[in-house]
């Protein structure tokens, strides 16, 4: 079933864009697949501390800042958990709902955090989130942020190309406090090459599911 207007198809419980006929999360499980590649491959819950600060390409369905916020809280941190997230083409609420409601273990979450979709921040007594709308490759260099942790989460590179550009990954690196981190499902030659020339030391890691290969990388 089609929404066309919210570029959106749906495949089960899983959207799909029609602008970049790409999957939003893994049609397998999508809540598994942040946890290994964005949770873990961050080194988290681990690094976590006051004011930790998360940012991501590609804002999606807000999963991954569920499970980010979720892991926050069972691990018993104290203070805001701050998240900044980019994203060119942010979904209606009603379709990050439907997509979040295929996974019953964070329901409760979701449900806290519902009548804020379509805002561009909610604060709440743990989080400081913020939605940068636009092009990242004009939105990023102007941020005065620095992140800890980067969840590098744009379409594929083959079919979303501008979110792996190397001068975008450049701006990843120059927004990333030192001994930060980033992690992405993709294994691409040329996003790996992009994060070392800006300056990561980067490490090709197991990846989720059928990918057999996914990236980790700090910030030297």
């Amino acid at each position: 079933m089609q929404d066309q207007s919210a570029g959106v198809e749906w495949r089960g419980a899983v959207p799909v864009s029609t602008r970049f006929d790409d999957p939003y999360f893994s049609l397998h499980d999508g809540l598994a697949e942040t946890r290994h590649v964005f949770l873990a491959g961050n080194g988290l819950p681990a690094r976590f501390r006051p004011g930790f600060h998360i940012a991501e390409l590609g804002f999606g369905t807000g999963l991954n800042l569920l499970a980010a916020l979720a892991l926050w809280r069972a691990s018993g941190q104290a203070g805001l958990l701050r998240y900044t997230s980019f994203e060119a083409w942010p979904l209606p609420a009603e379709a990050m709902r439907r997509a979040q409601a295929g996974f019953p273990v964070l329901a409760p979450l979701a449900e806290d955090l519902a009548p804020h979709w379509g805002t561009p921040a909610i604060r709440l007594p743990d989080l400081d989130f913020r939605l940068v709308e636009g092009d990242a490759r004009r939105t990023l260099p102007d941020w005065a942020g620095q992140a800890d942790a980067w969840f590098l989460d744009g379409f594929a590179p083959a079919k979303n190309p501008e979110l792996w550009e190397p001068a975008l990954l450049a701006e990843v690196a120059r927004h990333t406090a030192m001994g930060g981190t980033a992690a992405t499902y993709t294994a691409a030659g040329h996003v790996r090459r992009a994060l070392a020339a800006a300056g990561f030391e980067v490490t090709r890691a197991p990846g989720y599911g059928a990918k057999r290969h996914m990236t980790r990388a700090r910030l030297a």
